[in-house]
């Protein structure tokens, strides 16, 4: 069996200690639907439920927030999560012919 021990010099004494990384979470991305004075109501509630799971009733409060606000927060997610969520929101809003713009910034 042999001596060395990964942790211990043998040769000097000293005694080597093993690095740990510092890891710190990943940012997360809030998402966020913007105002504007073409896209009905209803339809920013649709968005809010299809995309965003939201009942009925939180939706009609974000969608109220936007409205009076000018802007209201979808949802919190990681960058990757938050990147698709407002791409599919767009995409969905153009196929509608709706001009509603969904960013994200980070939280």
């Amino acid at each position: 069996m042999s001596d060395f021990d990964p942790l211990h010099d043998n040769q000097s004494g000293l005694v080597l200690q093993e690095a740990k990384p510092k890891l710190k979470k990943p940012p997360f991305y809030k998402v966020i639907l913007l105002n504007d004075d073409f896209t009905p109501m209803d339809f920013v509630v649709e968005i809010l439920m299809e995309f965003f799971g939201m009942p009925h009733e939180k939706a009609t409060h974000v969608m109220l927030q936007v409205h009076m606000q000018g802007v209201g927060v979808c949802g919190t997610y990681s960058k990757d999560v938050a990147e698709t969520k407002v791409y599919l929101v767009n995409e969905y809003s153009r196929a509608h012919q709706h001009p509603l713009m969904c960013t994200m910034e980070e939280a």
